[in-house]
């Protein structure tokens, strides 16, 4: 009994604080809305379109965005109120989900699909910048673990009931309850208070000191040596991931010899991984810092993906992408983690939307070759090239990355990046 309370201890702890729990309720509710507002759409798309392309090209819209705009959110980020960032991102984002529910031309969809994107650019990064503010850098990794974990679980119970929602009701109800959710959102960060920035990070404004701050923000991530280094992992697990993501249904159809339904099985596995993985990893270590726990699940997934090339049987496909999801769940704690406790602060904005501009890059580059490589071999090959990158991001970043680097909160050029230089 002792055991099971002094594991369970962060949690409660975390849980019971009356600012996070008030933030951690608002996304899971809005995460609910998220998933009813995914499966809406593809279906919304598929209707007035039937075209695969088109599902496509709404992808493309939903990441542009974020390579686009990204610096230009960093910045607003380190300079403005968060708290108003996150209720001003999810009044928009209730707005334009509401209007997705009167859309009837695909170029509607299209736009409001775009500005659900722009202002989620500006949310998620500040929501990563704002947990820190709350709590102490011990319950980060237990905080972490909660949203994730809950995140999964709710995206399993809404997906479970979209389908129903769809079927009585159209996918109209669908959006209308996802921009609701957003709305009961930025009604309870209201509620928050949230730490508001220093003077030194919210002073003079005017495109004299946004492009002062934009240039800080590039000399800053040139000078950090953790953030160089974990930014070139970060672009080969995405350059390996995007597209095996995107065509798990076609090894599912083509490679595992699957019926339609069976592809709900593969996505299964990797939800109730993802949903233990945090916890699972808590209950061994609460020093998170340590490189191989941020690093060795990208060569376990790697191996994941050429194994699940090599083989077929379902219950070993599904035990791999059980593993694959456990992995990348602790792996995305971890980071998430280390980024709010390794990045001064004053200019996690900028961070944040740097890692994630070089991701969305990079996922669209995959998204590329793999549907070219797909094309031009097979499936079996783009997982192979996938498990292969897999394996040579975990390897740069245990050589590239020691732990020195993960240990203390670095500062060097952080006066530069808050203040523009």
């Amino acid at each position: 009994m002792k055991s099971l309370a002094r594991l369970t201890a962060p949690y409660l702890r975390v849980i019971r604080h009356p600012r996070y729990f008030r933030l951690w309720l608002a996304q899971m509710i809005s995460n609910a809305g998220d998933t009813l507002n995914y499966i809406a759409l593809v279906l919304l798309i598929f209707r007035l379109t039937g075209s695969g392309l088109a599902l496509a090209t709404s992808v493309v819209f939903q990441i542009l965005p974020i390579i686009i705009i990204a610096p230009v959110a960093g910045v607003v980020i380190d300079r403005v109120n968060r708290k108003g960032i996150l209720i001003g991102a999810d009044l928009t984002r209730g707005l334009l989900a509401l209007a997705l529910s009167f859309a009837n031309e695909i170029g509607q969809v299209y736009a409001l699909v775009l500005g659900l994107a722009l202002a989620t650019t500006f949310f998620r990064p500040t929501l990563s910048t704002v947990i820190p503010t709350l709590l102490d850098e011990d319950d980060l990794l237990a905080a972490n673990s909660i949203s994730w974990s809950t995140e999964q679980l709710v995206q399993i119970l809404a997906a479970a009931t979209a389908g129903a929602v769809v079927a009585l009701s159209g996918v109209a109800l669908a959006f209308q309850l996802n921009a609701l959710s957003f709305f009961i959102s930025a009604g309870l960060i209201a509620t928050i208070a949230v730490p508001r920035l220093t003077d030194a990070q919210s002073g003079s404004s005017g495109a004299g000191r946004f492009w002062a701050d934009l240039r800080g923000g590039l000399s800053y991530a040139r000078q950090s040596r953790f953030l160089q280094r974990l930014l070139v992992v970060q672009m080969l697990a995405s350059l390996a991931v995007g597209g095996t993501s995107a065509l798990l249904i076609v090894l599912s159809s083509t490679h595992l010899r699957l019926e339609p339904a069976g592809f709900s099985w593969l996505l299964i596995a990797i939800g109730l991984g993802a949903l233990i993985g945090p916890f699972a990893f808590a209950a061994l270590t609460r020093d998170y810092r340590n490189p191989r726990y941020l690093f060795a699940p990208y060569l376990i997934r790697g191996a994941g993906d050429i194994l699940i090339a090599l083989l077929t049987p379902l219950p070993i496909a599904l035990l791999l992408l059980f593993i694959y999801g456990l992995c990348t769940s602790t792996g995305s704690v971890v980071y998430q983690s280390l980024m709010q406790s390794r990045v001064p602060r004053s200019v996690q904005g900028r961070a944040f939307t740097l890692m994630d501009m070089a991701w969305s890059a990079m996922e669209i580059l995959s998204l590329a070759l793999a549907g070219w490589l797909n094309d031009v071999t097979n499936i079996k090959t783009v997982y192979y090239a996938g498990g292969a990158l897999l394996l040579l991001a975990g390897l740069v970043g245990l050589i590239g990355i020691p732990r020195q680097l993960l240990s203390e909160p670095e500062t060097r050029g952080a006066s530069g990046m808050a203040g523009g230089g």
